[in-house]
């Protein structure tokens, strides 16, 4: 149903985050051209990454989230402010236009969630457009609809020789294993019930 989309890492300083990544030996382009707040690292195939600055959403709109009583995914997003240096978050990504499926596992569950569209302009002047989906439980990753255009280069091997992403290792509540087996039964997740930071491995 779901596979893994890309994992975000955080940072306190964009410019510098790309810096140190484009000295590891990766490819990395700033996610729009005007006044970015992340940054991708993509691979020809499987997840990406993405480096945060800070929140994609303006504060007011984070007080307008609550206003519509969506507090959660207010929360969700000031969590990605206050989250430490380094991987911290995934992102589920599925190539149908809709969560068709996903909605009715949440809602068989008593889980509720919140759906909303998104888009950017990219450094190549791509109008990239997705759907974004938000449970309202936090410990369940986000999810996305994949980008109407692919943005992905193709055949492409990073300047340090790296192709893709091997494995991800995440950590996961055992009390919500059962719906997130329903919504994503991606082999590249190792899921670990202890409280770990997120690790990722790659394919050279």
């Amino acid at each position: 149903m779901m596979q893994l989309g890309h994992v975000l890492y955080k940072t306190t300083n964009l410019k510098l985050a790309v810096e140190t990544f484009r000295k590891k030996g990766f490819r990395v382009e700033f996610g729009s051209n005007s006044k970015p707040h992340n940054a991708l690292i993509y691979f020809s195939e499987g997840p990406y990454i993405e480096l945060l600055e800070k929140a994609p959403i303006a504060r007011w709109k984070l007080s307008l989230l609550r206003l519509l009583r969506k507090a959660k995914v207010a929360e969700r997003l000031e969590q990605w402010e206050k989250a430490d240096e380094g991987f911290f978050e995934i992102c589920l990504e599925t190539y149908e236009n809709n969560f068709k499926r996903v909605e009715e596992v949440l809602v068989q569950h008593k889980q509720s969630f919140f759906v909303t569209q998104s888009k950017r302009l990219d450094p190549q002047n791509r109008q990239l457009r997705w759907k974004l989906l938000f449970p309202y439980e936090l410990q369940l990753p986000f999810m996305m609809t994949y980008f109407n255009i692919d943005p992905k280069p193709a055949d492409f091997v990073h300047p340090n020789g790296i192709r893709k992403i091997k494995s991800v290792r995440y950590s996961f509540d055992s009390e919500l294993s059962r719906i997130f087996r329903l919504i994503c039964t991606d082999s590249l997740l190792e899921l670990n019930e202890k409280k770990t930071a997120i690790q990722v491995f790659y394919t050279t």
